[in-house]
């Protein structure tokens, strides 16, 4: 299985399948990634790799081939696409534990896939490959539209449907200025070296005009609530662009993105009600904020090694062998600050169900 791609690629360009250069475009394209194999690649050897490298290469040539100025004829030579990358198979664990690797599994997504060339780099710098960012933010604004609604109504499927857009936009925004601000430790970190700017698939200056565009288009849906949530919604800009420096100033980031993520909780009442009732939207806010201490401590602890090396501060430092007692206490805490937002709103019994 080890060197599957040079046989699959000698086979296509036999049968004529590839055109005349498409082994030479193979070469090419695997040389960019890893220098060590262009010698035996143009000797006409077959190098080992192993499948994990293997997937290493195509998930770098991915994003190299939304690269505007990458060669085209190199980028779709004929056959070899992404789908094929996707289907190659990690290594059994015991082979992985022989030759000392992690299991590496195929970063492609419909981003790849379906999106053209040009367009890829921004939807990854927006994440929109990983929609579960969008659905944490969403989720607080859901509850809280959910709890203001007038007893016996359903909550308002309009504002419900404005907040879900705003939470893909807000997101993406956020994710555009935290890679703006992280470039260069971006760089360092092996799981987000990767990213459309640390990698110069985009420059920052295309960066900040992305970020204008998603924030031109939220203030349209900002526009459409009430004063009074207009001008707490634009108070959560303050948040979103100081988040990304946290981690360089406090251990507890993941806080101050729990209060980030979940300013909803305040905009989705207010939205509603047209101010807010601090016994229950402050009760509710907490609760979203130490659900983030959760999943996001959790997500930390794979960047431990390389926050280390950066000098960057994050939960999963602090904690320790200590971090299960942590979520469980903060997942305590978030049961029950939601509990008592629901009691305060006099919904005790659907709070004890």
């Amino acid at each position: 299985m080890s060197s599957i791609l040079f046989r699959y690629a000698a086979r296509k360009s036999a049968a004529g399948g590839g055109g005349p250069n498409f082994r030479q475009a193979l070469c090419y394209s695997l040389s960019l990634l890893d220098g060590s194999t262009v010698g035996a690649l143009s000797a006409g050897a077959k190098p080992e790799f192993s499948n994990n490298q293997l997937l290493r290469h195509f998930s770098r040539f991915s994003r190299l081939a939304s690269s505007s100025d990458f060669p085209r004829e190199i980028a779709r030579p004929c056959g070899l696409n992404l789908r094929f990358a996707g289907r190659i198979s990690t290594l059994s664990n015991k082979e992985n534990r022989g030759q000392g690797e992690e299991p590496l599994k195929a970063e492609v997504s419909w981003v790849d896939l379906y999106l053209p060339r040009y367009v890829r780099p921004y939807a990854k710098l927006a994440r929109l490959d990983k929609p579960i960012g969008t659905w944490l933010l969403a989720w607080p604004c859901m509850w809280s539209i959910s709890m203001a609604a007038q007893p016996g109504n359903l909550p308002d499927i309009k504002m419900m449907t404005l907040f879900g857009c705003g939470a893909l936009l807000l997101r993406g925004a956020g994710c555009t200025v935290n890679d703006l601000l992280d470039r260069d430790i971006d760089t360092k970190v092996e799981r987000t070296r990767l990213r459309p700017i640390a990698s110069g698939l985009l420059t920052p200056f295309q960066g900040l005009c992305f970020l204008g565009s998603q924030l031109l288009l939220g203030l349209g849906i900002l526009l459409q609530l009430n004063d009074y949530s207009k001008i707490l919604g634009a108070s959560s800009l303050l948040l979103v662009f100081s988040y990304p420096l946290m981690k360089r100033f406090t251990f507890w980031p993941q806080a101050y993105l729990g209060l980030t993520f979940n300013w909803g909780a305040l905009l989705g009442w207010s939205a509603i009600r047209g101010s807010l009732d601090p016994a229950i939207v402050l009760p509710l806010y907490a609760s979203g904020v130490f659900w983030t201490l959760v999943y996001d401590t959790i997500y930390a602890h794979q960047d431990k090694e390389d926050d280390l090396k950066v000098g960057v501060k994050s939960t999963a430092l602090r904690f320790g062998d200590s971090t299960k007692l942590w979520i469980t206490g903060f997942g305590i805490a978030c049961v029950s600050s939601l509990a008592v937002s629901g009691f305060n709103a006099d919904l005790g019994k659907l709070v004890s169900l």
